[in-house]
């Protein structure tokens, strides 16, 4: 029995699609096949999740699965068996086929749809193949190139991806003359369907060929390099156009999608454009002020700390943080300031302190006179 693209990931029938997007880049870091190298189990729960993602995360696509259920999405569909465990992007019975669109200038983002024609020359075309891509905080803010190597199938070397043996051809299937569907007619309704005698392709191969057994396809071990563009973030999906599987009889091959998985990193977070780090800071310079040199992307930069800076205290490095995916701008990097209390100290320097609390008062004033001013209001 299929299982609940919900309940797989954690989330309500009711989740919004941004509370859809989170539990899915969870569960797909949880069962990621580098972070469980060898681990099958891991692996099939990653084909899993990323699969129900697939559906869910498309408007059309969720409405179909909550009116059908798993089962409109089997067999070869959204839920199909691909080259890296990703299946293809369209369901069972070609519905919907999900497409990543140009943006600005000939780029390979965002996403539109475009409904199948039913034709069999549309219904040739070979499934298209998910790659999960992990990188750095880094790359992603710099751009890098990436060697990617996966499995295929491609057109059969004998027959040229016809299926038939060489020296002889196909010929025009006498079900459907040709158009690869039929219709089916029950009272005053009519359903169009694949053919059940050329499965929809509008041929007959008479002598399949010994090399591909009549399939047209076989099995090959691809390496592609490909650039991966400056600003992508864990979700971004890029296309390489072709790369997919190979259509049967001949047809065009699918596209290979990357989606990018952006690393966690050890001093920054990302959000958005936007970076944010912490920089623990002596209670002195806080209190006399200087120059602080603060990590960035690409170094370090300087920061200067005005006298009196208190815990908390934000500053900004205009244009320090990543760059849009479109291009043009860049974010800024949020530093924010912790005061380091100081654990161990020196009886000279207790002493020390202890004159300049003295000379401060503070053992009559623990906390600021502001503070105060405002608890007062809440003890009269």
């Amino acid at each position: 029995m299929a299982e609940d693209f919900y309940k797989l990931l954690g989330v309500e029938k009711t989740a919004t699609a941004e509370q859809i997007k989170k539990a899915y880049r969870k569960q797909a870091m949880k069962y990621h096949p580098d972070r469980n190298p060898g681990d099958k189990a891991a692996e099939e729960m990653f084909k899993k999740v990323s699969n129900a993602y697939e559906v869910l995360s498309d408007p059309q696509k969720r409405a179909t699965y909550d009116q059908y259920g798993p089962s409109a999405f089997e067999n070869g569909g959204m839920g199909g068996p691909g080259g890296m465990g990703g299946g293809g992007f369209r369901d069972a019975s070609d519905v919907f086929r999900e497409f990543f669109g140009g943006m600005g200038g000939g780029g390979i983002f965002d996403t539109f749809f475009g409904g199948s024609s039913g034709a069999a020359e549309e219904d040739n075309r070979g499934n298209d193949l998910r790659f999960d891509l992990e990188i750095t905080l880094e790359e992603a803010a710099s751009g890098v190139e990436k060697t990617i190597k996966y499995k295929r199938r491609k057109h059969c070397s004998a027959c040229g991806g016809s299926g038939a043996e060489p020296g002889t051809s196909s010929k025009t299937c006498p079900t459907c003359h040709g158009r690869g569907q039929v219709v089916r007619r029950s009272g005053f309704f009519q359903m169009q369907q694949p053919c059940p005698t050329c499965r929809g392709t509008g041929k007959v191969i008479e002598k399949p060929c010994t090399k591909c057994g009549g399939s047209g396809l076989e099995t090959e071990s691809r390496t592609v390099v490909k650039r991966i563009p400056a600003g992508v973030a864990t979700g971004t999906r890029l296309r390489s156009s072709g790369d997919g599987e190979a259509g049967t009889r001949g047809g065009a091959y699918g596209d290979l999608y990357l989606v990018i998985h952006v690393k966690e990193h050890e001093l920054f977070e990302r959000d958005g454009d936007h970076l944010f780090c912490t920089i623990p800071i002596k209670f002195t310079l806080a209190a006399l002020g200087g120059t602080l040199f603060v990590p960035t992307l690409t170094g370090k930069a300087e920061l200067k700390i005005p006298a009196g800076t208190q815990n908390g205290t934000t500053f900004r490095l205009r244009g320090m943080g990543m760059p849009n995916l479109r291009g043009g701008t860049k974010g800024d990097e949020f530093v924010r300031i912790e005061i380091d209390v100081p654990k161990n100290l020196s009886s000279a320097q207790k002493e020390k302190l202890r004159e300049f609390a003295d000379s401060c008062s503070d053992d009559k004033k623990p906390v600021s006179e502001s503070w105060m001013e405002k608890f007062k209001k809440f003890i009269r």
